[in-house]
């Protein structure tokens, strides 16, 4: 199997060092700015309405645009450059933020209103997301692919543990239109430096396809790729089981626990701490050799953090607590390993679109999760989730040990296209 190799996107060791930081640390601030908001805006809508079925479509609204637009949208990544499309996408979320911080501001927000803006935010994350990703390969060198990735999932941490605590604070005592508006100044924090550096680009091919026939080639390269249709559906069954527990955490520490929006930023800010700590551990570490050992052995850890969250008692708070923190580490280093192994084994001309399709498959089933959960969890109540979906990871996790497509999928890496970066 002939195979042409990955375009250095810069030379010396100093020069991909400083543009990728001058563009990360404009992303990181827009995500903590998002993940105040997103904290906010739940918060809001747990206590406006407590009820779980809003909370369950609070998460469907996060999840199905994203399932619906990615895989289209990492189509059009791929034919455009990808700084622009991150450009717009940011700028197109801050938008949608200032119709929000509008609606608040004259009294006039309803929840179906805040549900609709967060289907629209979910929408051009679609692009943002294989844009950002894509990128990455062709301004890093692929011998440090996953340690970046280690330092991504250290800078969602790091967001996890900074905003619960900040949004908790300022929804006690400043209104939402400020708040929202935390997130339009970081959305400009990230389109400075992208509007300053340019990002290498693919050399693509002059023939020109249709958005549908590139589509088709994605999910050809995918069937073609032994083992990779059997991790999407790990997680594609992972997140149907999941979503609906992790989406309903705030109705937990409020029912279960009796907590306040304190406690639950507690939570939230532990499970970033862990986030952080299985980052920075990936990035010193740089996981196993072979990517996949590390993320079944993070989805194994996990899944009985998971399965333990189900099986707490009403006055184990600090329990909680605890596990929180692991499952952050844990799916942490299993997140930055997978997308460590995503980008050095696909095509750079064709990473947004398969990035876009390995997330639209594996995010497929969160709705139907979320469609389910929230009714259930009015009857059954919220832990039984947790000991479902912890108990399928590990045992999924398990399982992928005794099957050898699986655990080499990154061994049997597709031809590759020609490619080359561009200044």
């Amino acid at each position: 199997m002939n195979e042409a190799a990955l375009p250095q996107p810069v030379t010396g060791n100093e020069a991909w060092l400083k543009r990728f930081l001058f563009i990360f640390s404009g992303q990181a601030l827009s995500i903590v700015g998002s993940a105040i908001v997103q904290f906010a805006v739940i918060w809001y809508l747990t206590i406006t309405t407590g009820s779980a079925t809003v909370l369950a479509i609070a998460g469907i609204c996060g999840f199905l645009p994203q399932v619906i637009l990615t895989p289209i949208a990492g189509t059009y990544v791929d034919r455009w450059k990808r700084r622009y499309v991150m450009i717009a996408a940011d700028g197109l979320i801050a938008l949608s933020t200032v119709v929000l911080i509008a609606l608040f501001a004259f009294g006039v927000v309803q929840f179906w209103e805040i549900l609709v803006l967060l289907a629209v935010r979910s929408s051009f994350s679609s692009f943002h997301w294989p844009a950002a990703q894509a990128a990455t390969t062709l301004l890093v060198p692929e011998q440090h692919l996953a340690r970046v990735g280690g330092l991504t999932q250290a800078v969602m941490g790091l967001s996890s543990i900074m905003a619960p605590p900040i949004a908790a604070v300022l929804f006690a005592f400043v209104s939402m239109e400020f708040i929202l508006a935390i997130d339009v100044v970081t959305a400009l924090a990230a389109i400075i430096p992208l509007a300053m550096i340019k990002i290498p680009e693919p050399v693509r091919s002059d023939e020109r396809k249709s958005v549908m026939a590139e589509m088709k080639e994605s999910l050809a390269f995918m069937r073609s790729w032994k083992g990779m249709i059997g991790v999407v559906a790990i997680f594609m069954v992972a997140n149907m089981l999941a979503a609906p527990a992790f989406s309903l955490l705030p109705l937990l520490v409020v029912d279960h626990f009796g907590g306040t929006a304190i406690d639950y930023a507690s939570v939230e800010a532990l499970a970033g701490v862990g986030t952080l700590v299985g980052g920075v551990a990936l990035g010193v570490w740089g996981g196993t050799k072979r990517k996949m050992t590390t993320v079944m052995a993070s989805l194994l850890l996990g899944g009985f953090s998971v399965l333990a969250i189900g099986l707490v008692p009403s006055t184990g708070f600090l329990i909680l607590l605890a596990l929180a923190l692991l499952v952050g580490s844990m799916f942490s280093i299993l997140n930055g390993s997978i997308n460590a192994m995503l980008q050095c084994c696909i095509p750079p001309a064709m990473q947004g679109r398969i990035f876009a399709l390995v997330a639209a498959l594996a995010m497929s089933m969160s709705p139907v999760g979320l469609a389910i959960g929230g009714p259930m969890a009015e009857v059954f109540g919220i832990q039984p989730w947790f000991l479902l979906a912890g108990g399928a990871m590990a045992v999924m996790a398990v399982a992928s040990l005794l099957v050898p497509n699986i655990m080499t999928v990154e061994d049997r890496r597709i031809e590759k296209l020609p490619s080359k970066a561009e200044g």
